[in-house]
């Protein structure tokens, strides 16, 4: 069990931490025809917006309800009617989900009262569903938005329906890109399950041209889906910021949940996959078999070069927990830990301590690592370091692909590990520039030492 210690600085100097609205505005970007907006100033989601389309290079709806001085003072009821009457108006969509930010929820908008006078005064707007999420922005971090977003859509949508033996929900973490729920998808539905993705980012954030366009999100969980998400015979929840929808669920349907603090590793999809099983009666796929059985391959030879590697690492807390416990059963030393926001995923990373910190932090803490693991903002601190850095979370704007990088079931985590063992090896080519290639003997040599374990799975040692 990780300590955590919580860095209490007068400023966060090269920040780590994104903000709330930013992880509600991904969650409502997983909705089919929805019009994310956020209550606040345009400045506010102007940088939410920057952030998106960096990351995913594709064109991001997101509005405002552009807040100005007299409406942060006066209160932000004429603005949200507006915003209201003028995207139906405009784009028609079937959902329209707004997230507050740190200037209204300072002022004390009463957003749902608001949202209940204007639907008194307008009943056009009755065939629009309109969700609403509190994320101030002065709290919490990417995580805590995201999961307060999809807990508002459940107990906003979702109602109870007569229960499909074959129906699963699939709650996916804000740390999931989309060919990571496309991976998720294919496993379950190999075992003949029908699965209902909420939010599901991999439809519209796919990287893929659409066929029309209407100025909302084309593609993601249908109103339709949502509403039949309250006939799941089971949710498989992933990742510790989705338990209190999976909750919800529960309370509001009946749904029972199992929930999998992470997909990246061995004994997790074994998990995954033997629940899978015992709820459709079927057995595991021989190509999952397979597939693990290739993993275990690839343990085998990508623990030359990971194993007592000494790794610094700042992510949101599941990310963190994801890729961390990963490279622990590889043979890494988890050295620094850096995370944006409290959460019970911390008490499951193998470090001895976890820093709600910043990238300064990191680079600290790093100076004695064979690796960096962070996003894209890390990336002057392992310049200045001369460490390999292996980019992650959110957002990575500096490499394109994101959407269909994945890191979960048996094939992403074998991707990942070879990625990381790849990172380590041009780090030993990078200080023999002079006699590289090195013959087999000499990389052997440069790279950390094999030991046998208890398991028989040899594990590098320093």
């Amino acid at each position: 069990m990780a300590h955590v210690v919580d860095i209490k600085k007068a400023c966060a100097v090269n920040p780590l931490k994104m903000s709330q609205p930013l992880g509600a505005s991904l969650a409502f970007l997983g909705l089919d025809a929805c019009m994310p907006v956020m209550h606040g100033s345009q400045g506010c989601t102007s940088f939410g917006l920057v952030l998106l389309v960096r990351h995913f290079k594709e064109a991001i709806p997101l509005q405002t309800t552009a807040m100005n001085e007299v409406t942060s003072i006066l209160g932000g009821y004429d603005n949200i009617e507006a915003a209201l009457l003028n995207i139906r108006k405009r784009a028609a969509p079937h959902i329209i989900a707004i997230c507050s930010t740190g200037l209204t929820e300072t002022k004390g908008d009463d957003v749902e009262g608001y949202l209940v006078t204007i639907r008194k005064r307008h009943p056009e707007l009755a065939d629009t569903e309109i969700v609403y999420a509190s994320t101030p922005d002065y709290v919490g971090g990417f995580e805590d938005g995201y999961r307060v977003a999809v807990t508002a859509i459940v107990r906003t949508l979702v109602k109870p329906l007569p229960r499909q033996t074959d129906q699963v929900t699939l709650l996916p973490g804000s740390h999931l890109s989309p060919a990571d729920i496309t991976e998720l998808r294919e496993i379950i539905e190999a075992f003949g399950l029908s699965v209902i993705v909420l939010p599901d980012v991999s439809g519209s954030l796919d990287g893929h041209i659409p066929p029309d366009w209407r100025g909302t999100t084309l593609g993601g969980t249908s109103l339709q889906d949502i509403r039949a998400a309250g006939a799941s015979a089971l949710t498989l929840a992933v990742g510790e910021q989705t338990r209190e929808a999976a909750l919800a669920l529960q309370d509001i349907a009946g749904t029972p949940f199992e929930m999998f603090d992470r997909l990246t590793g061995l004994e997790v999809n074994d998990r995954f996959l033997q629940c899978l099983s015992q709820l459709s009666g079927r057995p595991v796929p021989a190509k999952y078999r397979r597939q693990r059985s290739q993993l275990l391959d690839a343990m085998l030879d990508g623990h030359f070069y990971t194993g007592g590697i000494k790794v610094a690492m700042a992510a949101e807390p599941d990310l963190l927990l994801a890729v961390g416990s990963l490279l622990h059963e590889m043979g890494a030393e988890l050295r620094c830990c850096v995370s944006t926001t409290k959460s019970a995923s911390h008490a499951l990373l193998p470090a001895p301590t976890v820093i709600l910190g910043d990238l300064e932090d990191l680079e600290r803490g790093a100076a004695d690592c064979d690796l960096i693991v962070t996003h894209s903002h890390g990336r002057q601190a392992a310049e200045r370091l001369d460490k390999p850095l292996l980019r992650i979370g959110f957002p990575v704007f500096d490499r394109v692909g994101n959407a269909h990088r994945c890191l979960v079931g048996y094939r992403g985590t074998m991707a990942l590990i070879f990625e990381v063992a790849n990172l380590m090896i041009d780090q030993i080519k990078h200080h023999h520039a002079d006699d590289w290639p090195l013959s087999p003997e000499a990389l052997r040599a440069a790279a950390p030492v094999a030991t046998p374990t208890p398991t028989g799975l040899a594990v590098a040692s320093a």
